[in-house]
């Protein structure tokens, strides 16, 4: 696959540059996540790969940017920042609403002749599998209280006005996005899918997570990790060892 993205572009950040990367892994945020969310991610994987971020419209420096509440649209503009350019092997990984969104963009890329290296879906349900809890129609203070309970984030912290209003517009967007995506049947991929899941995620079930072997002709491996729904973010090393280990290996031709 080809793909090095202008480094102006505002929807990637390279947080750690590679001057001649061997292989890059483009991160999807989650629903109401921004790109500093990979920054220990990049930090940690930069010896094994150049970690190309994404910032989705409406957060951070691009807070101004009008959001964009559909996973269809999301993906085609995603894939017009990543397609063409320098040959470089390229994996995409997307966690919760980013794996669908980069599973959408996967789709798009290998339609056009530029097959990814691999998709990393972690924390995420499979395409088809449907589950709108209508969140994104719910009132402010449900929707924090169900955001504090699943990413373990402090109440006390959530209960600042400001952050709050800060928080609520991109939450609310992207969890229109995530509900109301509906997956279209169509040819599957043909690249590796690794499926990430954590052994105590309410939102994602173990048939849930195998289920996305039906989303490819290529390998497929389901890996489980201690933890909840941000299993990434309450114990990283095994599963970012885990993400290094299939890199290395795929760009070898050992996997």
């Amino acid at each position: 696959m080809a793909a090095a993205p202008a480094a102006t572009s505002p929807w990637i950040i390279r947080f750690h540059p590679v001057p001649e990367p061997r292989v890059r892994l483009v991160c999807f945020p989650h629903a109401g996540g921004s790109a500093s969310y990979y920054f220990p991610v990049s930090r940690v994987l930069s010896s094994a790969a150049e970690v190309l971020v994404l910032q989705y419209p409406g957060r951070q420096d691009r807070r101004d940017t009008p959001f964009i509440d559909n996973i269809t649209e999301l993906a085609d503009a995603v894939t017009a920042e990543l397609r063409g350019g320098q040959d470089v092997p390229t994996a995409l990984f997307g966690h919760s609403m980013g794996a669908t969104l980069a599973f959408e963009v996967a789709r798009r890329l290998e339609r056009l002749g530029e097959k990814p290296l691999a998709l990393f879906a972690s924390g995420r349900r499979a395409p088809a599998e449907v589950k709108d809890e209508g969140l994104h129609k719910s009132s402010d203070a449900e929707l924090i209280d169900h955001v504090a309970r699943l990413s373990g984030t402090g109440m006390e912290v959530l209960r600042d006005p400001d952050i709050v209003r800060m928080v609520l517009p991109v939450l609310r967007s992207d969890y229109r996005a995530a509900e109301t995506y509906r997956y279209q049947p169509g040819e599957k991929l043909t690249c590796p899918v690794y499926a990430l899941t954590g052994d105590n995620d309410p939102q994602v079930s173990t048939d849930e997570a195998d289920a996305w072997t039906h989303y490819t002709d290529g390998p497929f491996e389901k890996k489980v990790f201690d933890g909840g729904h941000f299993f990434f973010t309450t114990g990283p090393e095994k599963p970012l060892a885990y993400v290094a280990e299939r890199l290395t290996a795929l760009t070898s031709g050992t996997a």
